[in-house]
């Protein structure tokens, strides 16, 4: 099982859903730092269930703990690790999925691969409880970035085919905190709110996309061929449970364009070099050309329904019906933003490491 990420900047995730808790491990990061527990709490507490529509009942309190590689408030270049631990648990309502894998879940080729000895309660390692340690991870890089003025933001632009109208890059992080759904447009985020709701009460669930923006990232930021930013930052976010697709720029549209149209023509600004729109999503031949670098993440809507699906019986052999019990998302999009940034912020981090651009010591 793969549960590293990275090269200088290095982040190993550990633990389950149901376990005694969920880390992280961050190695590389530049000694000196600025670190207290209250900057990778505020992450955390966007990540939480409270207060956001169709969220899930379980209520765990994600306080962080530093283990180590923090001294005196200051990494100190040693590796960091920091836990959360799980209490709201309850491991009893998993026992029947061990026959009976759910549709749209990792249950059977998990077993299949693992011999069945993989943790199957909440999902275990494969459940979305393992992105509150991604979430750490993130805000860890988000500090390092932040010293050196890059900033990664994201907000909701759609949610169970509601789609909200274009937002401009400098109005994200003011509007997106407006409602419960990260969404930067209000009478957007209350239709979004009603399809949540909607898919609950008939037992149901929606999906959505995310966009994330870093800016402030210099020209060149990249190690192609191999290691090209949307290779990357594609491999980071794709470690989501849920993640079904990632587009950077006008993504897919641009199949359908032409040279004439999909090209951004380069221009001075004050004596910089920019380009007049920004198609490319911030990003040409897998390094960052200065504009900021824009994606799209898709999410599955999430597959543990109250509704009657069709599964397979593996101790009968045979084909079956069951329900879905427990405590679950209608629609994990509104928490899905900051995790999406976390990733983001991780590969950032490590590149700008790679290139020089991010010192190993900060003062």
């Amino acid at each position: 099982m793969s549960s590293s990420l990275g090269t200088l900047f290095r982040i190993t995730s550990f633990g389950e859903s149901h376990g005694p808790c969920i880390g992280i491990v961050v190695d590389g990061c530049p000694a000196g730092l600025k670190l207290e527990v209250q900057d990778v709490q505020t992450d955390l507490e966007r990540r939480r269930a409270v207060g956001r529509p169709g969220a899930t009942p379980r209520s765990e309190c994600d306080s962080v703990r530093f283990l180590s590689g923090v001294y005196k408030g200051r990494a100190t270049g040693a590796p960091i690790c920091m836990v959360i631990d799980n209490a709201d648990t309850d491991p009893g309502m998993y026992a029947e999925f061990l026959k009976t894998p759910r549709p749209g879940h990792a249950d059977y080729p998990a077993k299949v691969k693992y011999g069945g000895w993989n943790d199957p309660l909440g999902g275990g390692r494969f459940s979305g409880r393992i992105t509150a340690g991604f979430v750490m991870a993130g805000a860890v890089a988000r500090l390092v970035l932040r010293r050196v003025g890059v900033e990664v933001l994201s907000h909701t632009v759609a949610i169970g085919g509601v789609l909200a109208p274009p937002c401009e890059v400098e109005m994200v992080a003011e509007r997106s905190r407006m409602n419960s759904v990260s969404c930067c447009d209000e009478s957007s985020g209350k239709l979004m709110v009603e399809a949540i709701e909607s898919a609950r009460a008939r037992g149901d669930s929606v999906g959505g996309v995310v966009e994330c923006i870093a800016r402030g990232l210099p020209p060149g930021i990249g190690e192609p061929v191999c290691a090209g930013v949307e290779g990357e930052v594609a491999r980071a976010v794709f470690a989501i449970p849920a993640v079904k697709g990632i587009e950077f720029g006008a993504g897919f549209a641009l199949s359908h364009s032409s040279g004439t149209v999909s090209n951004d023509p380069f221009a001075l600004s004050d004596g910089r070099v920019v380009t007049t729109k920004n198609d490319s999503g911030g990003v040409l031949g897998g390094m960052t050309t200065g504009m900021p670098l824009v994606l799209r993440v898709a999410f599955k809507p999430t597959p543990s329904i109250s509704a009657v699906q069709r599964t397979i019986d593996l101790e009968a052999n045979s084909e079956t019906e069951l329900t879905i019990r427990g405590r679950h998302d209608a629609c994990i999009v509104p928490r899905a933003g900051v995790v999406v940034e976390a990733m983001v912020a991780a590969v950032l981090c490590d590149l700008g490491l790679q290139s020089g651009f991010i010192p190993r010591v900060m003062r």
